[in-house]
């Protein structure tokens, strides 16, 4: 016979990517994205300098408009990543690599 399914035996899809071991690499994908798409939130100023690309092994990858910027920039990594990292509660961008 059939198990039979009420209400509260199942389970929010948030609950199930978010707590399922299966749905680590998701998970981790969905916050990369999440850093990208955010950066211009969080650094509103540098819109037209700097562009996220792309977030691979906690290192955070900003194509810059001209080497004057980067320069600069990269001055400021720690000070860009520590404001990332606290925008979202934990150490999410190691390192900034600049393109």
């Amino acid at each position: 016979m059939a198990k039979r399914h009420t209400r509260n035996s199942f389970r929010t899809i948030d609950d199930v990517l978010n707590k399922e071991a299966e749905f680590i690499n998701l998970r981790e994908s969905l916050k990369n994205y999440n850093i990208v798409d955010e950066f211009e939130k969080i650094f509103p100023e540098l819109k037209p300098i700097a562009q996220a690309v792309k977030v691979e092994k906690q290192i955070l990858f900003l194509r810059v408009e001209n080497s004057v910027w980067k320069s600069e920039l990269n001055l400021r990594k720690n000070l860009i990543a520590e404001k990332i990292n606290k925008q979202f509660n934990g150490q999410v961008i190691k390192t900034i690599k600049f393109l």
